[in-house]
């Protein structure tokens, strides 16, 4: 990896909330959170339900500092610090052809050559930092969305340009319940919360509860 390297800035982005286990449209291909694009069983593999089963249904909770964010009615597998983006570079045939291209990382150690590679992500674990009113935060990419699955002017842009996305309030990223409480959400579930982030490799996160249970399982087909 490049010393030094330092990723464009996306500024006022409008961020909705997701969590594993979410069902929010079950007539829609991307409606259900107990898979993502990376993971054809994100619920089994993250542990559960990330909030609190109420009637059958898995719903979001409030998180706070007191438990380092983590849910309270389980224990998570993975980190409960995640987002999404919009470029699956998997499932999506125009971001897949183009990813050895854009995506700034693609050839650095252990990404190089493998841009033919179906059973591989560029995008899974990655780290992202993000910032809301002077707080900031650090997740890891486990999906793609909402909205767009191949805005790459938006998400490796170094314009700060807007998403291409025009559902939910013009949303640029899906964030955990983790981060939600991290970084101070006005609602628990709505679509006007703002942010910005960046890209961040590794070395470049700060310890954290972010950093108490990192990502590292492979894309699960």
């Amino acid at each position: 990896m490049p010393a030094g390297r330092v990723y464009p800035v996306h500024t006022d982005i409008v961020a909705t909330t997701f969590w594993v286990g979410e069902i929010f449209d079950a007539t829609a291909s991307d409606g259900s959170q107990e898979i993502s694009t990376y993971d054809s069983d994100w619920l089994a593999s993250y542990g559960g339900c990330d909030g609190v089963v109420a009637d059958g249904i898995c719903e979001t909770e409030q998180r706070t500092a007191a438990n380092d964010y983590f849910p309270t009615a389980m224990t998570p597998l993975e980190n409960p610090f995640y987002l999404d983006l919009p470029f699956d570079d998997l499932n999506n045939e125009s971001a897949f052809r183009m990813r050895g291209e854009v995506v700034p990382w693609a050839n650095d150690p252990g990404y190089a050559g493998r841009a033919d590679d179906r059973t591989f992500s560029y995008m899974k674990n990655r780290w992202v930092q993000l910032t809301r009113a002077g707080v900031t935060c650090y997740g890891q990419i486990q999906d793609a969305g909402p909205g767009e699955y191949d805005d790459v002017g938006y998400v490796f842009g170094e314009d700060d340009g807007r998403p291409a996305n025009a559902r939910y309030n013009g949303a640029g990223m899906d964030v955990s319940p983790a981060l939600n409480g991290c970084l101070g959400f006005a609602r628990l579930n709505g679509d006007t919360d703002r942010l910005t982030w960046r890209f961040v490799d590794d070395e470049g996160v700060p310890d954290g509860p972010w950093k108490k249970l990192v990502t590292t399982s492979p894309v699960r087909l």
